[in-house]
């Protein structure tokens, strides 16, 4: 291996993450195609069925690359599915090396794709990067455990309180803070709630920022046993695909008045927080953001469903008298939910939190 194989494996990563709002349910993969101390060809995967990085790397290279050195996030795929293999296109393509940042956790892959590249005698080093398997984090998650990687968000008082006791919210945090939540909904394939939170604050649930209008828009999702969900919330409205979960044998009256709205019935409901889960993975959703009131966070904590909290804290005071972040009892401080926290950030008064379990 050489010093600059790390250089452009991470400029692979940072390439990949222009993929990361538009490719699901596909991993994000970024692609550098370099010889002779040049760089030839740069790609990253867009859109699923669409072409690969290493495909779009290789596009706009005249005078072909053979002998080249290929720099990849993720191992190139081994199977033929809407796009062809891609460590096929590359032996094709008669390139030298090729240089893998994370192995596929896709068990259709699993090394395949490096085990093809070197019997056709391609020289193969992985040298694996820590931010490209957080990249690929939430399609790994879904591939490995069949659900998507949730990550809760929340704002709240610095008395952890999300509103008073007459359910007053808006708004604890300030407007740069609930900006900055846009970002975290135009990644996420599912946006989460309850029926309570639909009825109490009849949120949209869509991105509204026009930075992002190129991301895919997220599936909203509302967790609604009988079939609550009045006919006229925001969430029906538009043109984004909704999903309402229902428990068998309610719900199916007046709901699915749109070709845009869906209905799954579980047998115990949303109360089933696994088959939820799972049913969104089914769906090809690798990140989903769970905006919801403490009755849901609380059941998702408890749960242990949960692998990563955006917590938004405001520097104001709510008291006693208002409602807890989360619905839990903790009579034991070792029985305590545990987190750890891997960012901190402020944003205009308020901070922002990263947590992960």
């Amino acid at each position: 291996m050489f010093v600059s194989d790390r250089i452009f494996l991470e400029a692979c990563v940072e390439l990949a993450a222009q993929g990361r709002m538009t490719c699901a349910p596909n991993p994000p993969v970024g692609c550098i195609i370099w010889r002779d101390g040049n760089v030839l060809g740069r790609g990253f995967h867009q859109r699923a069925g669409s072409g690969h990085a290493e495909v779009n790397a290789l596009r706009n290279i005249e005078d072909g690359a053979h002998n080249a050195t290929v720099f990849v996030s993720l191992e190139p795929c081994s199977f033929v599915g809407r796009t062809p293999a891609c460590a096929q296109t590359l032996i094709d393509a008669g390139v030298a090396r090729v240089v893998v940042a994370a192995v596929d956790p896709n068990p259709n892959v699993a090394g395949s794709g490096i085990r093809m590249l070197r019997e056709a005698g391609i020289a193969v080093d992985v040298l694996e990067l820590a931010s490209a398997k957080e990249l690929i984090q939430g399609f790994t998650r879904r591939i490995s455990q069949q659900r998507p990687w949730v990550r809760i968000k929340t704002a709240t008082s610095l008395d952890g309180s999300v509103a008073l006791a007459n359910g007053a919210s808006q708004w604890i945090t300030g407007s740069a803070a609930r900006a900055d939540v846009q970002y975290w909904r135009a990644r996420s394939d599912a946006i989460v709630t309850g029926v309570g939170s639909v009825i109490a604050d009849n949120p949209a649930l869509t991105v509204r920022d026009p930075a992002y209008a190129h991301a895919q828009a997220p599936l909203r999702v509302i967790l609604d046993s009988y079939g609550r969900t009045p006919s006229n919330a925001q969430v029906l409205q538009g043109q984004a695909a909704t999903l309402l979960v229902h428990q068998q044998g309610y719900g199916d009256v007046g709901l699915a008045h749109s070709a845009h709205v869906k209905q799954v019935h579980l047998t115990d409901g949303p109360r089933d927080l696994h088959g939820v889960l799972a049913e969104l993975a089914q769906q090809g959703c690798n990140e989903v953001l769970i905006e919801a009131g403490p009755t849901l966070v609380g059941s998702i904590v408890k749960a242990g469903l949960w692998d990563e909290w955006i917590a938004y804290v405001a520097p104001k005071i709510l008291g006693t008298d208002s409602q807890s972040v989360a619905d839990l009892i903790v009579t034991h401080l070792p029985d305590a939910h545990q987190a750890r926290l891997v960012d901190t950030v402020q944003i205009g008064d308020d901070l922002r939190l990263t947590l992960r379990r």
